[in-house]
């Protein structure tokens, strides 16, 4: 048994066409492989060692396997999406996907809701860019004081408003209301975000490290839950807490930064504490995936296997190692969607043998295997991977 589980996140890092992802209009993608060609190799030495060059054909990673044990994970669940992709890791099998309005934006009758109960307009309503409406509506809601409220191809409502001229605490009391309201079946979004920021003019405006999001809560009980009950420590960071809405979380770590993320990851290394550390690491997917930037995405990668080889560096025999990813963002693909695709499965610890995982057929496999070494009820679907490793 280990004492303590890192689970990191390489949010959107997905790794090739899946069996389902034609039903998704996927067939074909491949993020890190579409990354690696567009931008005519990467370089990736820790994961090369871990074995990821032998999942897909990636330009400039060799197929060599020299540590640890690796696997590919299928998504047992209905979506493609941070919610439905996290909550089957820790044991949720997801049959129906979460409401998009991608198309056609909010309907009116939950944007007048809104509007009444929160006291201000709305302008937008529209599937968009979050960095890009800030120019075309900035300016607008700094004079109005109207929310900027939009979409993306996600399941989501995101409230945008100017710290200063709006206020901070007025913008979360807005995104509680629109949580409320969006617990209607006909309107069920996985997260209300707010995003909040700053600047005077379109050519100023940057969003802010204070973004919250207001996630339902798991539809069932998770490893995280068994953790927690049964008096061992779950440590997120970044949007693990939102995205399990507090539930089965001990202590939460806000992130502003992949890095940023992986340099709490190497603090908690150094706590005295028994249980699972669980990051996610969005930079992949909010900064590079949803704006189709392969040069950004293929320097954000290489950042993190640097930052990888160093938290391995400081774990000890009693620690393992897992990294992941939630789904795919392929940005050479059409649109600025999710990609539905096989996700990583890379497992280290000290001393480990070298060995092969094979296709997993869900992204539980991970909660299966937490919730076994830790002697806990396994969750309802997955297979622990736990005697695999000795």
């Amino acid at each position: 048994m280990y004492k303590r589980i890192f689970c990191i996140v390489m949010d959107s890092v997905g790794c090739g066409t899946a069996p389902l992802s034609y039903l998704y209009h996927d067939k074909g993608a491949n993020t890190l492989g579409h990354i690696a060609e567009h931008r005519k190799g990467i370089t990736l030495p820790t994961l090369e060692a871990l074995g990821i060059g032998t999942l897909t054909k990636i330009l400039g990673v060799k197929e060599t396997h020299e540590i640890g044990f690796c696997g590919k994970m299928d998504e047992l669940s209905a979506g493609k999406d941070t919610m439905t992709g996290h909550w089957e890791m820790m044991g949720i099998h997801t049959t129906k996907p979460f409401l998009t309005f991608t198309d056609t934006g909010f309907p009116k009758e939950l944007i007048d809701e809104l509007e009444q109960k929160t006291g201000h307009k709305v302008i937008g309503n529209v599937a968009a860019s979050g960095t890009e409406i800030l120019k075309v509506l900035g300016e607008e809601h700094i004079r109005t004081k109207a929310m900027i409220v939009y979409t993306s191809a996600d399941s989501v409502l995101q409230i945008a408003a100017h710290e200063t001229y709006f206020g901070l605490e007025e913008l979360y009391r807005c995104c509680k209301i629109a949580r409320e309201i969006c617990m209607k079946e006909e309107y069920k979004v996985g997260r209300i975000i707010a995003r909040p920021f700053i600047g005077e003019t379109a050519d100023t405006f940057q969003r802010t490290t204070n973004r919250h999001d207001y996630a339902l809560s798991p539809s069932g009980k998770t490893v995280l839950d068994s953790l927690k009950e049964n008096g061992f420590d779950v440590l997120s960071i970044g949007k693990i807490n939102d995205i399990f809405n507090t539930c089965g979380i001990t202590e939460a770590y806000k992130s502003v930064s992949n890095h940023n993320g992986m340099e709490i990851a190497m603090e908690l290394s150094e706590k005295d504490f028994n249980g699972l550390c669980f990051a996610n690491l969005v930079d992949f997917d909010a900064l590079y995936g949803h704006r189709r930037d392969s040069e950004g995405y293929k320097k954000a990668l290489e950042e993190f296997d640097t930052d990888l080889r160093n938290l391995m560096n400081k774990l000890s025999e009693q620690d393992l190692l897992m990294v992941t990813a939630d789904h795919g963002n392929d940005p050479t693909w059409h649109g600025t969607d999710h990609t539905r695709e096989y996700v990583p499965i890379l497992v280290w610890a000290k001393g480990m043998k070298t060995g092969d995982l094979g296709i997993r057929k869900s992204f539980a496999d991970i909660g299966a295997t937490i919730a076994e070494n830790f002697d806990l009820e396994s969750p309802l679907i997955g297979k622990s991977f736990l005697k695999e490793l000795k």
